[in-house]
């Protein structure tokens, strides 16, 4: 048992599917000796090699074009993208190619590509650094969006999306990359790579969040414990495809719901979860679902970005909202 940060259980999960499959090869922007810009792969070349840790021009299409190829040819290949806002220039490339290859082939090609993405805000960053672009890969049939909220899924989440013939949208919450938490390696993970886990057991009415957001919700259902409130919290954990099954038995059993993302609110998972529990929940709901979001806007300015992310009070004011039906 161990205590370990988000970033750093990332490394120790990549550096746990290099040594098991050397068909893993991780690609991006100054990964390899520098170990990236959050130090997430730090040691990874000096231990594997260049030929497994690969240093790659600044060019994103070409970096998710290669990855292609080596796919193709057996490869598992690990890309990072250096920030969430850099990734516009491959979506092509990954819409078009990583997404449809399987597809079109009529199965007769895999393509195991673990696209690596830290996202969203909260660190004071420049434009296009502060990104929640995850509807827009969830929107496309044939790729899988997760994201980790926390160190120990981080670890095992990562070696589930490598060891996933499917194409893996992997972001990662790059706010929380100092968070710790005791991981003991030796204990196998609970969930499947795309089921969502409860993290917190309520009864009055369920926050549903990932990545960033868990951490905010937790706190949020501890505050409101001072009001007698006893919340559920669930971590989706995946965003494509959702785990329907742990949403629908947590909304029948809390009737009410609340969901947080920092990406903006029209068409998000919020949406899409408000509609589906809608559809297949209606006669459980006492109220209807809620969101709390990042708003209709670009991100701002980082001087601005408290005002535009979720956070405790505004949480907690949606959880008035949904308990006042």
């Amino acid at each position: 048992m161990t205590k370990i940060t988000l970033g750093k259980a990332i490394n120790a999960g990549l550096r746990a599917a290099m040594e098991k499959d050397p068909k893993v090869v991780i690609m991006g922007e100054d990964i390899g000796k520098l170990g990236g810009v959050f130090r997430v792969t730090e040691g990874l070349q000096k231990d594997f090699g260049e030929d497994r840790v690969i240093d790659t021009p600044l060019a994103e299409s070409g970096i998710i074009g290669t990855a292609v190829g080596l796919a193709l040819r057996g490869y598992r290949p690990v890309c990072e993208i250096q920030f969430d806002g850099f990734v516009f220039p491959a979506y092509d490339q990954i819409i078009n190619q990583v997404a449809k290859m399987h597809y079109r082939s009529e199965g007769r090609i895999k393509m195991p590509v673990v696209i690596r993405i830290p996202y969203g805000g909260g660190i004071g960053a420049v434009e296009h650094h502060s990104e929640s672009p995850e509807t827009l890969f969830a929107h496309v049939p044939g790729l899988k969006v997760v994201s980790c909220g926390d160190p120990v899924d981080a670890y095992w989440m990562i070696q589930q999306a490598i060891s996933s013939d499917d194409p893996v949208v992997f972001f990662e919450p790059k706010r929380r990359y100092h968070e710790k938490a005791e991981l003991d390696e030796s204990v196998p993970p609970v969930q499947p790579l795309h089921q969502a886990k409860v993290v917190r057991e309520g009864t009055d009415a369920t926050l549903f969040c990932y990545g960033p957001m868990v951490k905010t919700c937790l706190q949020a259902a501890e505050a409101a414990v001072e009001d007698g409130r006893n919340l559920e919290v669930v971590d989706l954990r995946t965003i494509a495809p959702l785990d329907l099954a742990t949403i629908f038995a947590s909304v029948k059993k809390t009737r009410r719901a609340l969901v947080v993302h920092e990406a903006p609110l029209s068409l998000g998972t919020g949406s899409e979860i408000a509609a589906r529990v809608t559809e297949e929940c209606f006669y459980h709901l006492e109220a209807p679902v809620l969101r709390v979001t990042g708003y209709d806007t670009p991100y701002p300015p980082s001087r601005m970005e408290d005002d535009y992310l979720p956070d405790l009070d505004r949480v907690l004011d949606g959880v008035d909202r949904v308990m006042g039906y």
